[in-house]
């Protein structure tokens, strides 16, 4: 005599409810994202801060849980409030998973990347959190602290920069978490704890890595802070009245931070800044590491671009505390 319990086992299994494929397909998605984040840009991923690295071994980590958990649970009659929490949670997910991918970086090429390579006159070391160019000289004036753009690798910045270092100014260049400056802001506390030698700075940055060393520079206790240096940006607020030598360079291509947007910016500093145009240039031209969404078309060629971006910052800096 066959059991009630022996007939509910040789059942036919039910079929998965459509929220537990819903699950599956947003786990696969977000392993699709990390795998595509961490092969396309993996120069920027293993160099970049570590904190985007953690995040997508995370993300991954989850989805593979969580897609088996789907799988191993056995289906149960779902009553609406659990159904709209399952759904909210996969909305949640998706989003995520969202972020993740726009947090991938833009990685740098060349030649940025040779830029990195000790030489006679230069020393680059590289940690997980800033990138340092030093005189091998070493160094006499201000030392210059840099904040790249959003999203970009802090390597892009090193062929442009560099030439400031072979002027005698130790460079360092912030590392920033997920490519955000504003979770920065204390790096260049660090930059001065690690270069006690270094009496006098000029704090600089690219697009949203300006506006954040526009904050440093004009901060509480920036004493030793003796100069701005902004690459295709602009201060958030008025700093007009900041006791600071200012340099504001610019590229008549820009699409982001455009010409129209740098003039706007007059009001908010110094009187006595010094704008720089470069005639040609793009946004992503300040740095080395290709095209960049909403950016215009350049007339000059990368190499022009950079070596008067260059030109004009190592006079600025030159100009400072010598």
């Amino acid at each position: 005599m066959i059991s009630m319990s022996t007939m509910t086992d040789l059942s036919p299994s039910r079929p998965r409810h459509w929220t537990t494929w819903l699950t599956l397909i947003v786990s696969a998605a977000g392993l699709i994202v990390v795998v595509w984040a961490a092969v396309s840009d993996w120069g920027g991923v293993v160099h970049g801060h570590p904190a985007y690295a953690v995040l997508l071994g995370a993300t991954a980590a989850l989805c593979i849980l969580t897609a088996v958990l789907a799988l191993r649970t056995r289906e149960h009659r779902r009553g609406v409030w659990r159904l709209v929490g399952r759904i909210a949670l996969t909305v949640l997910a998706i989003a995520w998973i969202a972020l993740i991918a726009w947090l991938k970086p833009h990685t740098a090429v060349e030649p940025a990347l040779a830029a990195m390579e000790s030489d006679s006159a230069v020393t680059v070391v590289e940690s997980a959190t800033d990138i340092v160019l030093k005189p091998s000289s070493g160094g006499s004036g201000p030392g210059v602290f840099f904040q790249p753009g959003a999203l970009v690798d802090a390597r892009a910045y090193a062929a442009v920069l560099r030439p400031l270092a072979e002027a005698g100014h130790t460079v360092v260049i912030a590392k920033q978490p997920l490519g955000i400056g504003f979770l920065a802001l204390g790096a260049f506390d660090g930059a001065r704890t690690q270069h006690p030698e270094v009496t006098s700075w000029v704090v600089g940055g690219h697009s949203l890595g300006g506006t954040v060393a526009a904050i440093e520079a004009t901060a509480d206790g920036a004493t030793d802070v003796s100069g701005l240096l902004l690459f295709a940006s602009y201060p958030a607020t008025d700093i007009s009245d900041a006791d600071l030598a200012v340099s504001s360079i610019s590229g008549t291509e820009d699409g982001l931070s455009t010409p129209a947007k740098i003039e706007e910016s007059r009001a908010n500093l110094p009187a006595g800044t010094v704008f720089v145009v470069v005639d040609g240039a793009s946004h992503a031209q300040f740095g080395s590491y290709g095209l960049q969404a909403g950016d215009g078309t350049p007339t000059i060629s990368n190499e022009d671009a950079r070596q008067q971006i260059a030109d004009a910052s190592v006079g600025f800096v030159d100009s400072i505390g010598r």
